[in-house]
């Protein structure tokens, strides 16, 4: 481990850097991940770090696993915006259908009064046919 020690001023305090060249794992697992990421603006792109800090390192998968993680959400929320639309359409399509219904319900009521209305018309009409048959009936039986 080497450690630095520096005042850049009298006025500042001290700034303190440290680094080590034993251990490179963090530094192999960098160079898997992905540099660059679609989703990300320009001006949000994690910056390659300093090999040579373990810090910088460690900032740098702490970066891309936020990345990764935005673009899980990013396609999630586009999933998730995808089915509210689906559930939109379906919802007016619902509601067309519930409005065919209510027309349909109105125009049964309508039907079955007229049905009624006629029925009883009918019932009339054959009382008074028969009224009137029967003296004819009794009539032609006297003769």
């Amino acid at each position: 481990m080497i450690t630095s020690t520096r005042r850049v001023s009298p006025d500042k305090s001290e700034v303190r850097i440290a680094f080590s060249l034993e251990d490179t794992s963090d530094v192999k697992d960098v160079e898997d991940i992905p540099q660059t990421f679609p989703d990300l603006e320009q001006r949000l792109q994690p910056v390659p770090p300093c090999v040579s800090l373990r810090e910088s390192v460690q900032v740098h998968k702490e970066h891309c696993r936020m990345a990764r993680e935005f673009h899980q959400v990013k396609h999630e929320i586009a999933a998730i915006d995808d089915c509210k639309r689906q559930l939109l359409a379906e919802l007016v399509e619902d509601e067309k259908v519930a409005m065919e219904i209510a027309r349909l319900e109105e125009e049964f009521l309508r039907l079955t009064e007229e049905n009624r209305t006629l029925m009883t018309v009918h019932n009339e009409c054959a009382q008074q046919l028969e009224r009137l048959c029967l003296p004819n009936q009794t009539r032609q039986d006297s003769s």
